[in-house]
């Protein structure tokens, strides 16, 4: 082994050595660090934009696009956090006292049903109505403790959350400053030809600008439709129920019909015609509507990825990452897919006799 080899071997091992500890120091802000990338990729179109426009600096350009990034993108998510824990709060503790006698709902739903289907309950164990209100009652005492006590490590956790929203806004800022440069500099870098990181880096873009922007527009839409709905119908607690429609609308194909549909068959089974009838046409074209029209055309016009995969790697993500895997599992999966179609075109073609 000659010595320009030993030194190649012994500065790609001080490189993953060092690597690996900068990951490592990280870990603990990886929150902030991400979305800090997200929201610079999403938003240095327009700062980009505003410096050609008013030949501004770069920093007087960076710190007006944080600015707007703070008013659109960021005060509204917290403060819509702090009325969904108020609402949520406000449930659990009406479970409790009995004022929402879920348990009730419950006993008129199946007394509405039709003998087999009551039968079929009897079958699975949840036709015994008294031990039904037990396990109701117990899963919202057990809930409203679940509540209090994720409000209680919240407030024990607020200055981790201060430090790392500050932490995300600061290297926001350089991201919007610096982004291109350091764009350029991890090209350089990665030891492929120029067209296949040109590729990679356009799919990243591209699929973090569609999940993003997409998802998150469909999700709004979807949520705050339900919401209006919900609240026409008189239907309690609507803003809790819209903002789950809408987290539930972040999956493909199931989506906001895993609320809206069991509620409008309470309604007919319960004998509230009307109701149901309403709220199912609305669910079907026009809540319905939304994800098959808005999402093909925002977000798998950009990913390229069927809605199957777009679905996996969304729930994959969402269980190993928590809310961040919305936008890391399909980002992942487009990863994937983009390094293996590059694999395949540089790999030698067999010929076959």
């Amino acid at each position: 082994m000659n010595e320009e080899t030993l030194q190649d071997k012994s500065l790609s091992i001080l490189l993953g050595l060092v690597s690996v500890a900068f990951i490592w120091i990280l870990l603990p802000f990886y929150g902030a660090v991400f979305w800090a990338v997200i929201l610079g990729i999403l938003f240095a179109p327009l700062q980009r934009r505003m410096q050609l426009k008013f030949g501004w600096q770069r920093n007087v350009t960076s710190l007006l696009t944080l600015s707007i990034c703070l008013v659109i993108a960021i005060l509204p998510v917290i403060i819509l956090s702090v009325l969904l824990v108020q609402e949520g709060a406000a449930v659990y503790k009406s479970i409790e006292s009995g004022e929402l006698d879920i348990a009730g709902y419950v006993t008129h739903f199946k007394h509405s049903l039709p003998p087999y289907f009551q039968h079929l309950l009897d079958r699975f164990g949840v036709g015994e109505l008294n031990g039904l209100r037990e396990k109701i009652i117990k899963s919202a005492v057990t809930g409203n403790e679940f509540v209090a006590t994720q409000v209680f490590s919240v407030g024990q956790g607020t200055f981790d959350f201060v430090v790392s929203f500050f932490i995300m806004l600061y290297l926001l800022f350089f991201f919007l400053r610096d982004g291109a440069e350091l764009a350029r500099k991890v090209r350089s870098a990665v030891p492929l030809q120029e067209h296949q990181k040109r590729r990679l880096q356009l799919k990243f873009n591209r699929v973090v600008r569609a999940t993003v922007k997409g998802n998150l527009l469909v999700a709004i839409t979807q949520g705050a439709l339900g919401g209006l709905i919900f609240w026409f119908l008189d239907i309690p607690s609507a803003l809790l129920w819209a903002v789950l429609m809408a987290f539930l609308s972040l999956l493909p194909a199931v989506g906001a019909g895993i609320v809206w549909a069991p509620v409008a068959a309470f309604f007919l089974f319960t004998g509230a015609i009307w109701q149901g009838v309403v709220l199912g046409l609305f669910g079907v074209f026009v809540i319905g509507l939304v994800d098959n029209v808005l999402r093909p055309i925002l977000v798998g016009k950009d990913t390229k990825m069927p809605d199957y995969l777009i679905l996996i790697s969304t729930l994959g993500g969402l269980a190993i990452f928590g809310l961040n895997g919305f936008v890391i599992g399909p980002l992942i999966a487009a990863l994937f897919m983009s390094s293996w179609a590059i694999f395949i075109e540089t790999k030698p073609r067999v010929q076959l006799p």
